[in-house]
């Protein structure tokens, strides 16, 4: 079972919010996560990210590995 730490889309039309979260690889986008580590607001400005460093450095050591996009994030 391959882990990956990607986005999960919710939200309106037009008005994305998306969770961090950690998902077997072969999951739908916003189908069946194991844990929500972080949430992305992109409607605000500056954009809104809040991250649970402790638990992604937990599932990173498991071996979930994350997105480019949610790298990104997590470098900002």
């Amino acid at each position: 079972m391959a882990l990956k730490i990607r986005l999960a889309r919710l939200g309106a039309k037009k008005k994305p919010f998306y969770r961090i979260v950690v998902a077997d690889s072969a999951a739908k986008r916003d189908g069946r996560f194991l844990e929500v580590v972080g949430i992305y607001d992109p409607n605000q400005k500056p954009a809104r990210v809040e991250v649970k460093r402790e638990l992604i450095d937990q599932w990173a050591a498991k071996g979930a590995k994350p997105t480019d996009t949610v790298k990104a994030l997590l470098k900002n």
